[in-house]
């Protein structure tokens, strides 16, 4: 597999005088710590994460460290939730990161991670603390000369009745209230003095959909003064409200929380044909979910971590669909305890070339059983990924008369592997159970008129 260095000067660029459409040109790639940790990640963690992507994925394009959900829970540990646990808060109602497991905080934390020449991110839930809402803390107002005694209060804008309902740490926030888009605002002004540059704002995009508080965190964001990346979670996003999803998020889920199970992966080729007509348009991107890839479920196998499950086909599949759609790469193992081979999947310049420059992503052809997808290479010529779907081996035939029109053979290198070879315009590949290619083509003969 190819390592070589790749220039990523293009990818992922954040200036602040973009505006929010233009803050997001390519897919970002990083790491989150959900797979890996659940809510139990620490900040030892965290820096051994983003020195490791400093030391070893940077050069590829992997720029953001996200720290997933219940950072501002003392006592979280594993995937699960404690509804009796006391949240860590200010005055204001605004969640805090625990200090026995961050005890720098999160400006410190994120200068740190500044410093690596990475990107920092944080995971939120939409909404208001329950725990504010029972003390009925004041929301901060936007003049801090505000007097006592006029202050909008938690329980003025909480929607008790819209809250997560899967996580006990949030209701809904009520838009229409006085007070309520100020909550929004006051949450991002506080991200933007810790240094935040992605937000995964989560239980927005799909079980109960939330356009309106995502409205709100999309307009706080452009008035907090730093550019972020805005990230829904989780899916399946409908696609009928992908016009929305454009004009107010960068990246939207397109599937619940993603595994390291063939069924989860099966299914991902569906939501990818649903929502290829908007792959990259308006710089805002599908998302597939996390890479389980690597060590995986620290915290669930008592530190130990367990290795992902998924076959090498499968994971090679799993990388050259997400490259092929154009989906945000974000690794979930944990960087520094995953093996050689899980931390080569994430070094394929090739690859990442796909994900990062390729367009025109489309669906070739499409079976029950195996699909190929198609994409034009800005340098010229194209990129197609074969998958088989099947649970045998098979023969998988496809033509790529419409693609290439006049095009009988092209010159092919598989990405992977770097073998060169001539493919004619119908063409068939064997591959095993659940596996793939992945081509670099170019034309080598057109027919003759």
């Amino acid at each position: 597999m190819k390592t070589e260095n790749i220039d990523t000067n293009q990818y992922n660029s954040i200036d602040k005088q973009v505006s929010f459409i233009d803050r997001c040109r390519t897919p970002p790639m990083g790491w989150n710590s959900w797979d890996a940790w659940g809510t139990g990640i620490t900040e030892t963690d965290v820096r051994a994460n983003a020195e490791f992507m400093a030391a070893h994925l940077a050069r590829y394009g992997w720029r953001y460290v996200v720290v997933d959900i219940q950072w501002y829970q003392p006592n979280a540990s594993g995937h699960d939730y404690d509804p009796e646990a006391r949240l860590e808060m200010d005055q204001w109602g605004r969640l805090q990161p625990a200090p026995n497991r961050f005890p720098s905080g999160f400006q410190a934390l994120g200068e740190y991670i500044h410093s690596l020449g990475l990107k920092f991110g944080i995971h939120i839930m939409r909404g208001i603390p329950r725990q504010a809402v029972r003390e009925n803390l004041p929301v901060k107002p936007a003049d801090a000369r505000a007097l006592a005694g006029t202050e909008v209060r938690a329980g003025d804008i909480a929607d008790a009745e819209n809250g997560c309902a899967w996580n006990p740490d949030m209701y809904g926030v009520d838009m229409t209230r006085p007070g309520a888009q100020r909550w929004y605002d006051s949450l991002m002004e506080l991200y933007a003095s810790w240094g935040v540059d992605f937000i995964k704002a989560d239980d927005a995009a799909s079980h109960l959909y939330q356009p309106e508080e995502i409205k709100a965190i999309h307009r706080a964001i452009e008035k907090c003064g730093r550019p972020m990346v805005l990230s829904l979670s989780p899916g399946p996003a409908p696609v009928s409200e992908a016009a929305f999803f454009r004009r107010w998020a960068h990246m939207w889920r397109i599937s619940d929380d993603f595994w390291d199970s063939w069924p989860l992966l099966r299914r991902q080729f569906d939501f990818a044909r649903e929502w290829a007509p908007f792959i990259g348009m308006d710089n805002a991107w599908p998302d597939a979910d996390m890479l389980p890839l690597g060590k995986l479920r620290i915290a669930a196998s008592g530190g130990a971590g367990e290795d992902s499950r998924f076959t090498k086909d499968e994971q090679l599949t799993m990388m050259n669909l997400w490259a092929i759609i154009r989906s945000p790469l974000m690794m979930g193992g944990d960087l520094p305890r995953s093996d050689a081979w899980s931390i080569s999947l994430l070094c394929n310049p090739d690859l990442i070339a796909v994900n990062q420059r390729s367009r025109g992503n489309r669906v070739l052809s499409w079976t029950p059983d195996s699909c190929a997808w198609i994409a034009e290479n800005p340098e010229g010529g194209w990129h197609l990924a074969v998958f088989n779907l099947s649970d045998r081996k098979s023969r998988i035939g496809f033509s790529l008369g419409e693609a290439a029109p006049g095009v009988r053979k092209f010159s092919a290198v598989d990405i992977w592997s770097g073998r060169a070879f001539t493919l004619p315009s119908r063409y068939s590949v064997v591959l095993s159970p659940h596996a793939s290619v992945l081509y670099k083509l170019e034309p080598a003969l057109k027919a003759v008129r």
